[in-house]
């Protein structure tokens, strides 16, 4: 009917774009443009349902998408019932169907789903899939009437199990004018003759359903009783909303036992979601009675909430709804007549679900009450709870899509987990579900459906976080060793075994160890001690881990004991310790119940470690180690060996020598500290407890440890006091070998050979040197007076130490002060300027200085803090008037001052101007200061308003230059310079920020790496900026940053009075980036102007952008998402390609074609600029490999005097190729050389050479006026292309908009890919039409024979596994005469097919065969091997290939060649195809061009049409699986009766002269927007099931030529065809006639031109695509291919054949031209698609272009190599320009495979072995056998002389085999 009219099957598609990816397991499921209302669970099943607006999806338990069905939208209204005639409802709109209610009917198998729409009626659809509709009301009373017809009505339901049938339980609430009549709660029934009506059961009445306005939160279900909560009001006496609940026996089909009470949750508001749990019903409410943000749980006892409503029950049935104070505690509720009544008093038992005198509905007046168990903040939208390992779990969803866990344990409810589920603020649905295995939650927001973990156990990788998380589903299984559910472990009753955080659980550990390590040396017992370790079996036990050593343990109580590993299962100490600490765990089997860790020390690795203090060392370390002094060792031992002394470790107690004070070692220096260099010196040191040593006489020796030296001094012990001695060192003079200050000498004590006491921790001797650092006399005298440097004029004067200088020579005055330098020179008058005096002897300190220095006759004041010791001295200036100057003088005590040369000037600085006056307030704006003394002072800062100006420049007299910041906003700023403490400000010329400027637009985003191409910036405020720049990062290697440019500030520097430096090309930033950039120039406020930068080879770009001063703007940002790419620059070749330095010779007029690579990679034709000389040679086109342009007419000059040719430059932004000199040819003048003399010379040349050059001239003249034909040409298309540019990119928007819909399809159904059987077998039999291989029907009388046959079948197959069989049986055939080519394709398939389970086996014996033909044509000519199929060996590599690259097809190459297939037949289809004649307007090839203009227009029809449109219907369908086009009508359908076949001939079909046009739609005048339909033929049965087609299609569909012609009435579609028909004028045809025809094409109109080459740039795409699928690297390459290739290059090795087109011809005959052009030709090959004869023809020509591409020779238009269908030069010169791209493709695949790694034997030997058993037909194997068998019987004799020459063969009694086998096939009677 009109108002439910079907869906455009458009829609359909867009669905499968909700398929998750396969294989995966997915967590949320969700739908594009799809809002979701409710979920519903089959139970055992475990399938989900999901309603939502105008769709019902069907997924599996893991979220998969299943099935989806269409709801809506539909053309309806609310206030309408449904309705037919749309006349009958004026108000309908197309309205969206939002899903209502939805539910599970398990008996029946059936889902039941109510959308708003048409007043909320129900259809039932199969469980199994949600797509197919059991039933669906046609004409819907308002007794099925079922959900709410409002969106925001809630409407809920159950379906339950009465007896014998299943009924509907529905309430709803009150929505529209039409639902005023139906009750809030209905019984309905669910089967019978009107499902959904509730005729004849129970309705809650109500009186007026407005007074009371029910709201329904949930419907639940127990065995016994089904209930209902909700909210709502009451009639006049209680105007308030209150909260309750309902209940009503499942066995009531009259609504008799309706009973509510209300639900009261303590101080909180209204209900707002619930659950039923087995014992409780779990309801969440509004927090607070005003329903405050939040939410409150509350638990209802179910026996409490049944007993009030017992209670409620019995008062109005037996004591008129009174309780025993009199009070009415029940009445009969919803306004009916009916009221509460005093029946006896054991009515409620005997009338448990109340019958027709019982009075309903009941309401309890008391309400039920219970408190909170748990307060949360947000509302809560959604409860679900679960009893689970005897705990009560809660589910809670809250409207900001939050999932809360909460553990209801007593009275109390703990929220142990929240967690994210969808969308931010996306409320979670009331259908929140469990699974039937209670481990999985299903979670449904507006946007998607979540499966959740309901525990999540095992993510918790240890005990102590599994206890943590507080999961109440979770414990810790300790013998596991995992976190659990107490279920999945097995010992949970046993004590300690199964751990829960809710109880007094501790996760198991080790408390003690003892010991708490243990020496590596010795092995000995560890006592672990475990509390509350579990208890094992008899039989079990518990070891010990440590590290890979286990050691068995003994369980005593919690205490372990466990045997440490002996020292050589121990790892070595890691370098540099002295101990390793290993894991130590209690296992238990594998598990480790409790770890720590323990150490292994060694004491002699802690003395090695400690070289300068080993025994403190040694004692004082965390481990209980001993030092024997005697012996120098650390022990780990009780004690020392016998006789000597211990001192022990620090961790004893009881014994009085331990710790590092008892050491024997040396304290420190007795002196002296400071040593003097070159002055003899006995140095002292303080020792202590050598008493440990004994009285055994030993000599001592000092160690100085100077630079470059180790010195050994002998040394004596002295004056030894009880355990304090001194230790003498022998006196020394001490010069080191470079001279320092000071210089801390390193030194200690040795006893004996070689044994050290232990150092002071810092023990050194300072030898000091007077002389170094005190180079005058002041720093001299002032060094401390300990050291006794004195300033010493004894030979060079210099600081020496005192003794050393002779008496006399010790000067104790110092000589006058010498001034150096002095910084700045120039101050303002104001003083206050910082002023650095650098010289010698400037005082010896402060107070000498402090009033000893004047600046030009002025005081200057010394900073203290600045002030070095006789060196420097920094002053504050005083003022003095302006221009004062003079020297600077430093006077000391009473010694003559020192006198500067250099003179201070006091200056006064002026600001005068500013230049520029404003800038971005981004800053980054390069402000100049002009004025007068500007470089005042050393100090000079600048500031632009209250922002610095930081200065990167030289301050000059006249000038500062400095960098503006950035500003808050747009505004004046005064400008102010900072001259040390003087200011000077700039009032009258403000600086100004104005807004920044703002890019909107940047073109082209492209360039070579050479630059120069010019960037067009548009936006606004561009003009602002004062240096724009396009500027490039660069990652560059260290060559080319060496090369390439210097560190260097991104600002040119200038010095004073030089003109500005011009802008490095690349500087080098940190990070070792590179920046190269342009100064743009500004042609407007809008209009930037920028060259792109050339980037040096060998850098890569990472950024490219716009700096505006401060702005900076990333060139994507400014052309809206593009990135900006560089290009490889272009290359061309010299126009003299043979001789490069020979000029070209150019003819005047002609056009020049100039070679190369990438010329338009980077820059547009119109930028190209082209000279020869001074004259400009203009661009004509420009494509990837060819430059074309127009030379000037005349010999244009050459150019600033280049030579005297004019050389022939081509400029590319800054690229600049020069490819030689032109000479022009002109007609020669007459010569000097005598008359008589020419013309005998003429003559006599003529005579002998005009038979040589006859040939040859006419040759060139011929080949050179082709080849300018054929530039003409290209030229031609070049033009027609751009031309046609406008109308293919719509075209190919509108194509890529339909190849995204079908991506969207393919992701739902798939590509049809044939099944390998099918697929193998049409590529083995071509000929037999794609139709699997039957076996042969046996006649009558052979049932006898049937096993006697099959034995020799499979005798035959077994010596077909013999190599030298069936090399002989090969190599027999092909020599026989009669053995056709077709007979060796059809052997070889038979081969191919009985070997396929033995593919390694098959591919040995195509190598050897292929050897052997390599051999062959090695002597002929090896460039035509493998070109046709002549041998059985080719048809076999062909059928291996197809068997070895059908995972590839199916993976890789298959989508695009797929999506090429698809977008070509909507390209076809888009345009009128002529049925008759077969041409099409829209095509590749010029022989299927419709060339009239056919007047078409496209008319949108509710269900498209035919064989077009059959396949928009069945566009996921397989070809085969698709209803014939001959099997259905087509029938337009007006109004309700008015139906009208359409066909392409009946009595309606104009007939005139003989001509019968066929019907269109225009002829029968159906109109845009008419509803048609596709219906059964009736003589097909009405079935289109019938006409699916078979598993062998009798073919495409083909023209209706002149074959159709009936009594002398010829048929025309859209043209009229020729009178003569094709075959008769092709058979009358001469050559001279197929001449005319050639030349016809060659001179093609170009209107039709224009359609070809628009159809070529609209597929260009996609025949890109596929063509980089067949030949890219990216993937993997298929290992067959690297295999075979890698074989044919050991072929023309072996044979010496060293010339790389063979190998390429090779190469491409075998795969190329052998597979992949057969798989473009022959899709159905492949794919179960339907190929059309003019898709075929455009195939045709695509795969000619990659045959052209395949060729190694120079692409010509011609007839070699070529379908004869394709020998049309127009078809050859439409991808003329993207053949040289293509063969450049071909080439780097061959040379990519060739550099990867190679293919090995045994790979590619597995790669066989899982091919094998692909095919595995048993049936089929054996017919190959038998069809193989009658080839060899052709030629038996042959075959078994051939077997019985063979030497080998005799032995092996191969012809005895043979023998046998033709016994047993044909019952032969042998020799045998």
């Amino acid at each position: 009917m009109a108002a439910r009219r079907p869906f455009s099957p458009r829609l359909l598609p867009v669905l499968l774009l909700y398929l998750p990816l396969p294989l995966t397991r997915a967590r949320h499921f969700s739908a594009p443009n799809t809002t979701f209302n409710h979920l519903a669970l089959a139970p055992g099943r475990g399938t989900l349902y999901v309603g939502a607006v105008n769709r019902l999806f069907q997924l599996s338990p893991e979220l998969q998408l299943e099935a989806v069905a269409v709801t809506g939208p539909v053309f309806d209204s609310p206030d309408c019932v449904p309705f037919r005639d749309p006349a009958d409802c004026p108000q309908a709109r197309l309205t969206d169907n939002t899903n209502q209610l939805l539910l599970v009917s398990s008996r029946a198998q059936e889902l039941v789903a109510c959308g708003q729409a048409r007043q909320g009626v129900c259809e039932k659809r199969g469980l199994e899939d949600v797509a197919r509709v059991l039933y669906q009301a046609e004409d819907p009373g308002d007794g099925q009437f079922v959900a709410a017809n409002a969106p925001g009505v809630a409407t809920v339901g159950l379906v339950v199990q009465a007896p014998g049938r299943d009924l509907l339980l529905v309430a709803r609430g009150l929505a529209g004018k039409l639902s005023a009549g139906v009750p809030p709660l209905t019984v309905r029934q669910l089967a019978g003759p009107q499902p959904f009506s509730s005729e004849g059961l129970g309705r809650l009445v109500v009186g007026d359903l407005s007074d009371y306005n029910n709201s329904y939160v949930g419907a639940f279900a127990n065995a016994r009783s089904a209930y209902f909560v909700f909210r709502r009001r009451g009639a006049r006496a209680q105007a308030e909303y209150r909260s309750y609940v309902a209940r009503v026996c499942l066995g009531d089909a009259n609504l008799y036992s309706y009973v509510e009470v209300p639900l009261t949750c303590r101080g909180q508001g209204l209900i707002q979601a619930a659950f039923l749990t087995p014992s409780t019903l779990l309801a969440a409410f509004a927090a607070g009675p005003g329903g405050a943000r939040g939410a409150a749980l509350c638990a209802f006892p179910l026996a409490e909430l049944d007993g009030s409503m017992e209670h409620a029950r019995r008062l109005c049935y037996t004591a008129g709804g009174r309780g025993p104070s009199g009070l009415e505690e029940a009445t009969v509720e919803y306004g009916v007549t009916s009221r509460c009544v005093a029946l006896p008093a054991d009515s409620p038992e005997s009338y448990p679900c109340g019958d027709e005198h019982t009075p309903s509905p009941i309401a309890g007046r008391r309400p039920l009450e219970a408190k909170p168990v748990l307060q949360l903040g947000q509302p809560i939208s959604a409860v679900a709870g679960l009893q689970a390992d005897g705990h009560t779990i809660a589910f809670l969803g809250d409207t900001q899509g939050q999932l809360h866990k909460v553990f209801l344990n007593g009275s109390q409810g703990q929220v142990y987990h929240s967690q994210q589920v969808g969308p931010l603020g996306s409320a979670i649905s009331p259908d929140l579900l469990v699974d039937s295995s209670g481990s999985h939650l299903y979670v449904l927001t507006a946007q998607q459906v979540d499966r959740v973990p309901v525990a999540a156990c095992p993510q918790f990788p240890d005990c102590t976080s599994c206890l943590q998380a507080r999961d109440p589903l979770c414990g810790w299984c300790v013998l596991q060793g995992r976190c659990t559910r107490k279920g999945q472990c097995g010992r949970a009753a046993q004590a300690n075994q199964w751990l829960w955080s809710y109880e007094d659980s501790h996760c198991p550990h080790v408390q003690s160890l003892l010991p708490a390590q243990h020496p590596r040396q010795e092995q000995g017992q560890v006592t672990l001690s475990v509390p509350r370790l579990p208890t094992l079996a008899v039989d079990e036990y518990f070891h010990c881990a440590f590290g890979d050593y286990d050691s068995l343990a003994h369980v005593e109580g919690p205490h372990i004991a466990c045997v440490t590993p002996p020292q050589d299962q121990l790892p070595l100490n890691p370098p540099g310790t002295d101990h390793i600490t290993l894991p130590l765990a209690l296992m238990f089997e594998d598990v480790a119940v409790a770890a720590t860790n323990f150490s292994f020390y060694d004491c002699s690795a802690v003395q090695a470690l400690e070289v300068a203090a080993p025994c403190r060392a040694c004692v004082g370390s965390l481990w209980p180690c001993h030092w024997c002094p005697q012996s120098s060792r650390c022990v780990s031992g009780e004690h020392c060996p016998e006789g000597e002394g211990t001192v022990y470790s620090a961790q004893e107690v009881d014994v009085q020598v331990r710790g590092p004070g008892a050491c024997p070692r040396v304290e420190g220096l007795a002196g002296p500290l400071l040593v003097p260099v070159g002055w003899e010196s006995r140095l002292a040191l303080r020792v202590r407890n050598l008493q440990h040593f004994g009285s055994l006489p030993a000599s001592y020796h000092c160690w100085l440890e100077l630079p470059g030296e180790l010195r050994r001094l002998p040394a004596s012990l002295e004056e030894m006091a009880g355990d304090v001695g001194l230790i003498y060192c022998q006196a020394q003079q001490f010069r080191p070998s470079t001279a320092q200050r000071e210089l801390p000498v390193p030194i200690y004590v040795t006893r004996g050979k070689g044994q050290r006491l232990d150092n002071a921790p810092t023990l050194y001797v300072t030898l000091y040197d007077c002389a170094v650092g005190r180079p005058d006399c002041s720093r001299c005298q002032a060094a401390n007076g300990s050291l006794g440097c004195v300033w010493c004029s004894h030979g060079q004067p210099t600081c020496r130490y005192g003794p050393l200088c002779p008496p006399g020579a010790v000067e104790l005055l110092c000589p006058t002060p010498s001034i150096d330098t002095i910084e700045p020179l120039t101050g303002p008058p104001e003083g206050g300027l910082a002023l650095t005096i650098w010289g010698s002897n400037l005082g010896r300190d402060l107070a000498e200085v402090q009033d000893a220095v004047k600046v030009a006759g002025r005081p200057c004041s010394p900073e203290p803090s600045l002030y070095r010791t006789s060196a420097r001295i920094v002053c504050v200036t005083s003022p003095a008037p302006n221009g004062t100057t003079g020297p600077i003088q430093v006077a000391i005590k009473n010694r003559p001052p020192g006198i500067s040369t250099q003179h201070f000037t006091y200056q006064d600085p002026i600001l005068l101007s500013l230049s520029p006056r404003w800038g971005p307030q981004a800053g980054g704006t390069r402000l100049t200061i002009h004025g007068q003394h500007l470089q005042t002072g050393g100090s000079i800062r600048a500031f632009v308003g209250g922002q610095p100006c930081p200065i990167r420049e030289p301050v000059c007299p006249e000038a500062i230059v400095c960098h503006t910041m950035s500003q808050a906003s747009p505004g004046e700023a005064v400008v102010r310079v900072v001259f040390g403490h003087a200011q000077r400000t700039l009032l009258t010329s403000p600086f100004q920020y104005t807004a920044n400027p703002q890019l909107a637009a940047a073109e082209p985003s492209v360039s070579f790496r050479g630059g120069g191409r010019l960037i067009r910036v548009r936006g606004t405020g561009l003009d602002v900026a004062e240096r724009p720049l396009l500027s490039v990062w660069l990652e560059a290697t260290a060559e080319v940053q060496a090369a390439g440019a210097q560190p260097q500030d991104p600002t040119p520097r200038r010095s004073c009075g030089a003109p500005a430096a011009a802008p490095q090309a690349c500087i080098q930033l940190e990070g070792g980036l590179l920046q190269c950039s342009t100064v743009c120039s500004v042609n407007s406020s809008s209009l930037l102007l920028c060259q792109s930068p050339a980037v040096p080879d060998g850098a890569h770009p990472r950024r490219v952008f716009f700096s505006l001063d401060g702005v900076h703007v990333d060139f994507a940002s400014a052309s809206g998402g593009q990135d900006f790419l560089y290009q490889p620059n272009p290359r061309l070749a010299p126009l003299s390609r043979e001789e490069p330095t020979r000029p070209y010779r150019l003819k005047p007029g002609n056009v020049l074609d100039v070679e190369g690579q990438g010329l338009n990679l980077g820059i547009s034709k119109e930028e190209v600029r082209v000279h020869i000389g001074d004259g400009e040679c203009l661009v004509k086109t420009l494509t990837l490999t060819h430059l074309y342009c127009e030379p000037p007419s005349r010999a244009p000059q050459p150019a600033n005097g280049s030579g005297t040719l004019p050389q022939f430059v081509v400029q590319m932004g800054n690229v600049r190729l020069a490819l030689g000199p032109v000479q022009y040819e002109t007609e020669p003048a007459l010569s000097a050389f005598p008359v008589e003399a020419q013309v005998g010379l003429g003559l006599g040349a003529a005579v002998l050479i005009a038979a040589v050059l006859l040939l040859t001239l006419m040759y060139r003249h011929k080949s050179k006026q082709a080849l300018r034909d054929y530039q003409k040409v290209l030229l031609q298309l070049e033009n027609l292309e751009i031309g046609v540019g406008d109308q293919c990119r719509k075209e190919f928007t509108d194509l890529m908009t339909e190849m995204t819909d079908l991506s969207s399809d393919l992701e739902a159904s798939g590509i049809p890919f044939l099944d390998y059987h099918t697929y193998a077998e049409r590529v083995f039999f071509p000929g037999h039409g794609g139709c699997p291989r039957q076996p042969a029907l046996e006649g009558p009388g052979e049932e006898g024979r049937r096993g006697p046959v099959r034995q020799g079948l499979t005798q035959l197959s077994n010596l077909l596994n013999s190599k030298l069989f069936l090399l002989t049986l090969i190599h027999t055939l092909e020599e026989q005469p009669g053995f056709s080519q077709r007979d060796r394709c059809h052997v070889a398939s038979l081969l191919s097919l009985a070997l396929h389970g033995k593919l390694e086996y098959l591919t040995d014996i195509m190598r050897t065969l292929l050897s052997d033909l390599a051999a062959h044509y090695v002597h002929k000519n090896p460039k035509l091997m493998l070109r046709r199929t002549e041998t059985m060996v080719e048809k076999l590599l062909t059928n291996w290939l197809s068997i070895c690259l059908y995972a590839f097809l199916k993976e890789v190459a298959g989508e695009p060649l797929y999506v090429l297939l698809r977008a070509i037949q909507y390209q076809v289809d888009k345009g009128p195809v002529d049925a008759v004649t077969g041409k099409a307007k829209r095509t590749l090839n010029d022989s299927r061009l419709l060339r009239e203009d056919v007047e078409f227009r496209p008319l949108t029809l509710m269900v498209l049409v035919k064989e077009k449109v059959l396949d928009q219907v069945y566009k996921g369908t397989p070809f085969s699986q698709r209803p014939s086009v001959h099997a259905l009508d087509l029938e337009w359908r007006s109004g309700l009766a008015g139906h009208l076949t359409l066909s392409d001939e009946d009595l309606t079909s104009v007939t005139q002269n003989h001509w019968k046009r066929l019907n269109t739609l225009q002829h029968y005048k159906v109109p845009d927007g008419a509803t048609v339909g596709l219906i059964p033929q009736l003589h097909n049965g009405g079935a289109v099931s019938q006409s699916l087609a078979q598993n062998c299609p009798l073919g495409e569909n083909i023209p209706m030529l002149e074959d159709a012609e009936e009594g002398g009435v010829r048929l025309w579609h859209l043209v009229k065809a020729s009178d003569e028909p094709e075959g008769a004028k092709a058979r009358r045809s001469s050559l001279r006639e197929r001449e005319r025809e050639r030349a016809r094409a060659k001179a093609i109109p170009e209107i039709y031109l224009t359609r070809l080459l628009s159809m070529k740039g609209t597929l260009q795409k996609f025949v890109d695509d596929t063509f980089q699928a067949i030949l890219s690297v990216n993937r993997p390459v298929p290992i067959a291919v690297k295999y075979l290739f890698d074989f044919l290059d050991e072929l023309a090795e072996k044979h010496g054949i060293e010339d790389p087109e063979t190998l390429h011809i090779w190469k491409t005959n075998s795969l190329l031209l052998r597979f992949w052009v057969n798989a473009l030709k022959n899709p159905r090959l492949i794919f179960d698609v339907r190929v059309s004869d003019n898709v075929d023809a455009i195939l045709a020509v695509i795969a000619q272009t990659f045959i052209d591409s395949c060729t190694v020779s120079e692409h010509k238009v011609g007839r070699a190599h070529s379908y004869p269908e394709q020998d049309s030069p127009v078809n050859k010169l439409l991808y003329a320009r993207e053949i040289p791209r293509y063969k450049q493709m071909v080439e780097r695949y061959y040379s990519d495979i060739r550099q990867s790694s190679p293919a090995s034997y045994q790979e590619m030997n597995s790669a066989l072995a899982e091919l094998s058993g692909n095919y595995t037909s048993a049936p089929h194997c054996l017919e190959a056998l038998q069809e193989l068998y009658n080839h060899i019987h052709r030629y038996y004799d042959q075959i078994i002389s051939a077997l019985e020459e063979d030497p080998v063969g005799q032995k092996m009694q191969l012809a005895c085999r043979l023998q046998q086998v033709a016994a047993l096939v044909e019952n032969k009677v042998t020799d045998l």
